[in-house]
């Protein structure tokens, strides 16, 4: 593959300067878009997730505001059949009760939640149907009010309280899920960051080879070629492939020391002349 790359590099006719922008400019837009993508994927996901997260929170709320609700209801009943002294009847908010779980309705999709706020207000519709027996229950000197709150009312309070558990336990599933959803989409949206570190550092270590292989390696030869050109005299020879500075940098040295050789040896031959003349 380097062998590939090498080849279609050299092919290339460009500066010095002109490969070494166009070799970093890749890294950084590589980078630069990854960065990109991970940042839009990040917010989007977290933007949803959130969404997710605050509507469940808000849904528990409101279970539990049904829960409060009705257990103050029936605390209400149960003292005044334990006190005999109270003669008004305890007063229940049905508008909002049923705007509680309509509420909820319209916040869940899922088919896990939706049977379970229906059966919160089928338990709900059961349970008052029975505590509006209360005002006769009083009344009457045949029925004993304590029985009927054990046998009559308190099985329908005890599914209603269940069915409002089990729809708070649903709501909590469901946070437990969207909790999950988050950080399993957070580890996504660094997906495209990851890949592009990767190949950055790939393409970093392909730009080290070419410079390596370019211009590190052309220099120190041409150095060698000029000790051995200024320590023994030697011939300057050193050739590469390339057309850009580097390359004309080279035969522009060449040229330069085979014409101070040639200066040299005239030099010479003119010394030898008027040495013999003399």
């Amino acid at each position: 593959m380097f062998a590939k790359l090498k080849n279609w590099w050299s092919g290339i006719h460009l500066s010095l300067k002109t490969k070494m922008i166009l070799s970093l400019s890749a890294i950084a837009v590589v980078l630069l878009i990854s960065s990109i993508i991970s940042s839009l994927e990040y917010r989007r996901m977290s933007n949803y997730v959130s969404d997710l997260i605050a509507n469940d929170i808000n849904s528990i709320n409101v279970a539990q505001k049904l829960a409060k609700v009705t257990d103050s209801y029936n605390l209400q009943i149960l003292t005044v059949i334990g006190d005999d002294s109270i003669n008004s009847l305890p007063d229940f908010d049905q508008r909002k009760f049923v705007f509680y779980c309509d509420s909820l309705k319209s916040s869940f999709t899922e088919k896990t939640v939706m049977p379970l706020t229906d059966s919160v207000l089928y338990a709900y519709s059961a349970y008052m149907l029975a505590s509006l027996e209360l005002e006769d229950v009083i009344k009457s000197d045949f029925i004993d009010s304590r029985t009927w709150y054990f046998d009559r009312l308190q099985p329908f309070f005890n599914r209603l309280s269940l069915y409002i558990d089990r729809l708070t336990q649903a709501m909590y599933e469901d946070l437990q899920q969207n909790s999950v959803a988050f950080d399993s989409g957070f580890y996504r949206s660094i997906v495209p960051g990851i890949v592009a570190v990767s190949v950055g550092i790939l393409l970093v270590f392909l730009l080290m080879f070419f410079i390596t292989v370019y211009y590190v390696n052309p220099l120190n030869r041409m150095l060698d070629g000029l000790d051995n050109y200024r320590s023994v005299g030697r011939k300057y020879m050193c050739s590469f492939d390339g057309d850009d500075q580097l390359s004309e940098l080279n035969n522009g040295i060449s040229e330069l020391t085979e014409e101070n050789r040639q200066l040299r040896r005239r030099i010479k031959d003119l010394k030898e002349k008027q040495a013999a003349d003399q």
